[in-house]
């Protein structure tokens, strides 16, 4: 018998609660560059980093899902060769003696 993962789903005011904080993370920051007594290119150098920040973290996200969604894959390939191996295997029957 296999009993199948319940994935649940995100919950649409999850979903938004994590794209408004993040996009008011993102706005209280650049703010904050464009505020800083400095000159354009410390603002610049910030502002680039920013990017950088931002963009490995959706890629680090995305990789974490990846590497996930392979695991499951592969967890329920062994396990229907398994459940195929137990099915094959018939302790009851009289010709293995």
């Amino acid at each position: 018998m296999t009993t199948p993962s319940i994935q649940r789903p995100t919950t649409t005011a999850f979903f938004v609660q994590s794209a408004v904080s993040f996009g008011l993370s993102l706005v209280a920051l650049l703010i904050g560059i464009l505020r800083l007594p400095a000159g354009p290119w410390e603002r610049g150098f910030l502002a680039l980093g920013l990017v950088f920040v931002v963009s490995s973290s959706f890629t680090l996200a995305k990789c974490v899902r990846d590497r996930q969604e392979v695991l499951e894959v592969t967890n329920r390939v062994d396990k229907a060769r398994i459940d195929k191996l137990l099915i094959d295997q018939d302790v009851f029957r009289q010709d293995q003696l």
